[in-house]
């Protein structure tokens, strides 16, 4: 009985041992990590998902203490490269093939959630009171809720790591539960060292001559019409408009949630230039864009889009842009 007893006992402190160990430390000790680290550096592959379109990007993230980042997206298909860039000047979107970039007085990355970076993702476990976790095939699993304000189709999101605290994916769902974006970790530095002028801008700026490359793609034979417009939304006017290197195609759209479309063909700068621009820098399908409460702008296949309403929220607008793609499509 004795025997029986003392068996019992040792279970029970072996279960309360392995129990002290709770997600609370877990979270503790990845803050820890982070908070130490005075720069890091990660990279992998970020898949953006479509209804039934995948675009697939090439990650690379560098960060410095206190407020330094640098993200670079590499889209597999095309080649095509863009970088987010936060250093003392502001938040940069930069292009280097266009040789322009957009400057915004922003607090990106803060405030919003971001699948790439660690601090966002830290955040997002601390700030969830009701997240979820559970240790799966030997690897820590969080679920907690996402805040995209400029998408509140994205709603959730799994943070998977090993006991190490090496990120391994990310998942984030939308309201369906079928994934919109999932970011696959290959390699995270957490004692990574930088060159004094790494996020400058000039540093940044590829000197390869891509200009041809460019305007090769950029034409507008075929006007590109939205699969999607809100109900009772109709085209009513097209104007079709020269410019001095190609041309530009403006379309308006009337009914409960007008909105106005202009299509135009790229324009590479000569010198590289910074357009200052409100709003925040936006993952949109192949490409990243510029959202404002009222407009979205993107750049993808040699050619610009420009989409403005007054009525229509963030993610009708979204909606539109994602239905506009690189095929003619029917009025």
């Amino acid at each position: 009985m004795k025997k029986i007893v003392f068996v019992l006992l040792m279970i029970s402190i072996l279960l309360t041992g392995c129990g002290k160990y709770s997600q609370k430390d877990i979270v503790k000790d990845l803050e820890k990590k982070y908070e130490e680290s005075t720069g890091y550096k990660l990279n992998g592959n970020l898949s953006v998902i479509n209804n039934d379109e995948t675009y697939n990007y090439k990650v690379d993230v560098s960060f410095k203490k206190d407020d330094f980042y640098k993200v670079v997206l590499t889209n597999v298909t095309n080649n095509h490269t863009q970088v987010i860039l936060k250093n003392g000047e502001g938040v940069f979107v930069i292009t280097p093939s266009l040789n322009k970039s957009f400057k915004f007085q922003s607090d990106w990355p803060y405030k919003n959630s971001q699948i790439y970076l660690l601090n966002a993702l830290i955040n997002d476990i601390k700030n969830d009171d009701k997240k979820e976790f559970e240790i799966k095939d030997n690897k820590y699993e969080f679920k907690t809720k996402v805040n995209y304000p400029n998408n509140s189709s994205l709603v959730n999101q799994k943070i998977i790591m090993n006991k190490s605290y090496k990120l391994d994916k990310v998942v984030v769902y939308n309201k369906d539960g079928s994934e919109s974006m999932v970011m696959e970790f290959d390699k995270i530095t957490y004692s990574a060292k930088f060159s004094k002028d790494y996020f400058d801008i000039d540093k940044i700026i590829s000197k390869k001559d891509t200009v041809e490359e460019v305007k090769e793609t950029a034409n507008l034979e075929d006007t590109i019409y939205p699969l999607f417009l809100p109900s009772g939304t109709k085209l009513v006017d097209e104007e079709r408009v020269k410019k001095e290197d190609g041309e530009r195609v403006i379309m308006t759209y009337d009914g409960d949630k007008s909105f106005v479309l202009v299509e135009e063909t790229v324009d590479v700068f000569n010198e590289f230039t910074v357009i200052p621009s409100g709003g925040e820098p936006f993952q949109l399908m192949d490409t990243l864009g510029v959202m404002t409460s009222n407009s979205l702008s993107w750049t993808s296949s040699g050619v610009e889009y420009y989409l403005a309403s007054d009525v229509m929220s963030n993610d009708e607008m979204i909606e539109v842009a994602q239905s506009i793609g690189g095929i003619v499509s029917m009025k």
